[in-house]
């Protein structure tokens, strides 16, 4: 994994110093002339990535060169700095007492480039002295070209296939595939399934009591207890249902609060106003008052402590209204004895038709099995024990391999058996060498998050860019490629999906077994360090990306960290944190990471939030802060602002006009009443949640590279027309939301949309609505469309089912009014999922033989007064092999 670590630090700091020179201007042959020996570098780099790592003097070598881009991207961002904060230095201060020869002598070579990017404030260019220097960096270069013939890496292009050849073409990838889309395939543990509902559901036991899952790491507990907690009779047994992951290292006030909002997700709960959300007893109170009468579900996911449950029990009533509760455990004696009333549960390995059937959902992707492979991969399934995870990480790493490698594959993983059982670990391993750099990089960044975090997918797409693990190439924006990227880690069975919202994942995580392989290969490349509260607080590190769980030693921790950390993350930290001193010492930070923190002194940003000049990703998602200082305009590099709040951490953020000084901003997320001046910003790709009238005093016409736009009404407008004159300058657009809550208000005309012709997903909610008959051709691109509270009076099924791309079409609550539906025969060509929640009007839905042919997932929430009507009956002539759902629901919304 050196190598891989290498080649990306040695890629990103080439365009990192281009880009940085380039800016002062004046040396730019020069820098040039650097780029070309760094791009040297990087080919040796490449020779090291083909041959075996294990080989401690090729180790040393990489590590040597891995130390001179670190030090050169670590001088460079303090001389910034020093430019941005305290003027223009003569020359730069090195501790000779500390700093190695090596790093010396790359030192003197920067200290040179520093003084002519400095120039300006000099009389004339030392054009001279600075090839003196660049001469000395190629010296250094040959000699390590020599040591290359020494270690014999010149031959090894020859005896390994590169990677270039299996990248390929990046594919368009914006839909995920049927099979990931919602886990709807799941293999197996359908007696499982049929065992464990009976005791969910039976009511002979009222009581309230504990079904407790265990088996071993990988072996499908959270799936199973997935498909009971999503199952449609569970959905309609029980009124509210929650779900939360404890992990080994937990805090009971965050699990409190976890707890809490999964709950209130659909407004389940009371209102929150009078909870003190920082406060253990007071959530406790709140939720157990909550729940008193009412019949819940809590999954709470791996468990490894008895105490875990007992700090959390007396948070739910015991009564006898059938409520319950399933853990999931890999531990037999936690699941055993953690409740009185606890029915244990183990849970069996997979059979080999059911091991094999899953193989081949992963290996061939559910199309026909290749008949000459498939002795081959019964042979190395059977290895696998009936482990799902270990039989699914097989499957994506055999799926685009051929078979001769098949072949390699088997061979290795027969010199691997230990006592003639796979071991799972190797597995894994093999897996993560057998991607190329780029994602390996990824993959390690996964490690970072707290053990079972559901991963929002926008979110860390965001940070890959941040961080620079995605460059550019070609026409591709980055997040484009870091999009792809993922998708080739899922494909591969090394990301699980998680959430997923309007035919699109939301949210990712990585099993317990392949974090621990991120975190085992980043620990040694440094790459980065997670510090939980049982760390030896005086172990100093020297990692540039630092994590930090829930606890008490924030403040601690932080002192024996690296002051050239890159990436400060804070995961649900409490007022304990000094963010001003934060700013102060960390000063060349790229990712500040603050969601769900609290700042019990202050709800303002800090003013020394000015320091972090390098700034690229600021994220302050359900925190305290309310306001920005004005000095947020000097973050010349911020990329992602998140300002997202609940309403439950009070007010909206109020934005300064210096906002409009930040002219690298791609992401702006938050919730925007007042006023936004945004209009020079011609980088930004996301705006969300801005209210309708700041909207309007936008100027769009420079938001030319605008992809994602979510627009919220809290009142009706003053003629209670809607317009959508201004989303005709967004040619780039390919997300748009418009909601109106608490009135009632009609689009003029939908027009406009026919200059987005990219645009792919279009929500709108609570918008009187008429469809025009060239929907169609208006929106010719559209996969997800969503309807609800339109209050449509003619059947808008002959209009929709013109959209020939459309994938997911939602009609939920007060979409349609009428009495009756028809659907063509041949319509919806490419519909897979459908949403429905009908008025109380509807009666008859004429589904023509041929209509929606691929549709898979049919979902009907039937309003409660009305009950299942006759219509709902007359679904059996849809021909399909769709599931379908018939769903109560209190206040029938989707």
């Amino acid at each position: 994994m050196v190598d891989a670590l290498v080649s990306f630090v040695i890629e990103r700091l080439g365009e990192y110093v281009i880009r940085e020179v380039e800016f002062f201007r004046g040396v730019k042959g020069e820098v040039e002339s650097m780029k070309n020996e760094l791009e040297w570098m990087h080919c040796f780099i490449n020779d090291a990535q083909k041959k075996q790592v294990n080989d401690d003097t090729i180790r040393r070598w990489v590590l040597d060169i891995m130390d001179i881009a670190y030090d050169c991207e670590d001088v460079l961002d303090e001389f910034i700095f020093k430019v941005h904060n305290e003027g223009i230095p003569d020359t730069l201060s090195v501790d000779q007492a500390t700093t190695s020869e090596r790093r010396q002598r790359f030192l003197t070579f920067l200290e040179k480039i520093c003084c002519i990017i400095c120039s300006k404030t000099r009389q004339q260019i030392d054009l001279y002295g600075i090839g003196k220097q660049i001469e000395r960096l190629k010296g250094r270069l040959n000699d390590v070209s020599r040591r290359r013939q020494s270690y014999n890496l010149q031959d090894i292009n020859n005896n390994i296939e590169g990677e270039s050849s299996a990248r390929g073409r990046l594919n368009s990838l914006r839909r995920i595939s049927s099979f990931q889309l919602e886990e709807m395939n799941v293999v197996g543990y359908d007696d499982d399934t049929r065992t464990l509902l009976a005791h969910l559901l039976d009511k002979k036991k009222p009581q309230s009591f504990v079904i407790s899952i265990f088996g071993s790491g990988g072996s499908g507990k959270t799936t199973l207890a997935g498909k009971l907690y999503h199952h449609a009779e569970i959905k309609n047994n029980f009124s509210h249902r929650a779900w939360v992951s404890v992990s080994q290292h937990y805090d009971t006030k965050d699990l409190l609060q976890r707890i809490i909002y999964s709950f209130n997700k659909d407004r389940d709960l009371p209102k929150m106003s009078k909870v003190d959300m920082t406060n253990e007893e007071s959530m406790g109170r709140y939720l157990k008052k909550s729940l008193e009468g009412r019949s819940y579900l809590v999954v709470i996911d791996d468990i490894w402590h008895k105490e875990a449950w007992d700090s959390l029990k007396r948070a739910f009533p015991a009564e006898n209204n059938g409520s319950r509760v399933i853990m999931t455990t890999r531990i037999r004696d936690v699941a055993e004895r953690v409740d009185d009333s606890t029915f244990p549960y183990a849970l069996r390995f997979l059979r080999p038709d059911e091991s094999w059937q899953l193989f081949c959902t992963k290996a061939f992707k559910n199309s026909h099995v290749d008949q000459g492979l498939e002795q081959l991969g019964r042979e190395m399934v059977q290895k696998c024990g009936g482990l799902p995870l270990a039989i699914i990480v097989l499957g994506g790493l055999l799926a685009s391999k051929t078979r001769k490698e098949w072949s390699e594959i088997r061979k290795h993983i027969w010199n691997d058996m230990v006592n003639q059982n796979i071991e799972i670990t190797y597995l894994l391993a093999l897996s993560f060498d057998d991607l190329p750099s780029e994602l390996k990089v990824c993959f390690l960044y996964l490690g970072l998050f707290p053990e079972d975090h559901e991963i929002k997918i926008r979110k860390l797409i965001r940070l890959w860019v941040a961080e620079g693990l995605v460059l550019q190439k070609g026409e591709n924006t980055m997040e484009e490629l870091a999009e792809n990227y993922l998708d080739r880690l899922i494909n591969r069975s090394l990301v699980q999906i998680g959430l997923t919202s309007r035919g699109r994942i939301f949210t990712c995580r990585v099993h317990d077994l392949l974090r621990d392989l991120a975190i085992r290969k980043a620990k040694e490349l440094n790459f980065f360090c997670t510090k939980h509260e049982t760390q030896n607080l005086v172990e100093s590190t020297t990692s540039r990306r630092q994590a930090f769980y829930p606890g008490r030693n924030t403040p601690l921790l932080l002192q024996h960290c690296s002051l050239l950390s890159r990436s400060l993350f804070f995961f649900g930290q409490s007022s304990f944190l000094d963010l001003p001193k934060v700013c102060i010492g960390f000063r060349v930070v790229r990712v500040l990471y603050l969601d769900n923190c609290y700042f019990e002194n202050s709800n303002n940003l800090p003013e020394e939030i000015e320091k972090l000049i390098h700034l690229k990703y600021l994220g302050l998602r359900n925190t305290s802060i309310l306001h920005l200082p004005s000095s947020i305009g000097k973050l010349q590099s911020l990329q992602t602002l998140d300002l997202s709040t609940t309403r439950e951490h009070g007010g909206r953020i109020q934005i300064p006009s210096e906002i409009r000084m930040l002219t690298e901003l791609r992401h702006l997320i938050g919730c925007f009443d007042t006023k936004l001046k945004i209009d020079n910003l011609t980088k930004l790709q996301t705006l969300k949640n801005v209210h309708g009238w700041v909207w309007t005093q936008i100027k769009t016409e420079k938001l030319v590279n605008l992809r994602e736009l979510r627009i919220y009404w809290n009142y009706p407008t003053k003629n209670g027309e809607v317009t959508l004159d201004s989303i005709a300058n967004l040619k780039s657009l390919r997300i748009l939301s418009i909601t109106l809550f608490d009135g009632s208000s009609y689009f003029g005309s939908l027009e406009p949309l026919s200059h987005c012709e990219h645009l792919q997903d279009l929500n709108l909610e609570g918008i009187i609505l008429n469809l025009p008959e060239n929907l169609h051709e208006l929106v010719p691109n559209l996969e997800c469309l969503s309807l609800d509270g339109s209050n449509l009076k003619d059947d808008p099924m002959p209009k929709l089912e013109k959209l020939l791309n459309l994938t997911h079409l939602q009609l939920g609550f007060d979409s349609y009014r009428g009495r009756k539906m028809t659907c063509s025969a041949n319509g919806f060509p490419r519909l897979e999922i459908l949403n429905l929640c009908p008025g109380p009007l509807l009666n008859k839905w004429d589904v023509e033989q041929g209509a929606m042919h691929v549709l898979r997932d049919l979902k009907i929430v039937v309003h409660p007064e009305k009950g299942l009507s006759k219509w709902v009956r007359s679904i059996n002539t849809l021909k399909l092999s769709a599931r379908v759902h018939l769903e109560r629901d209190t206040i029938c919304r989707l």
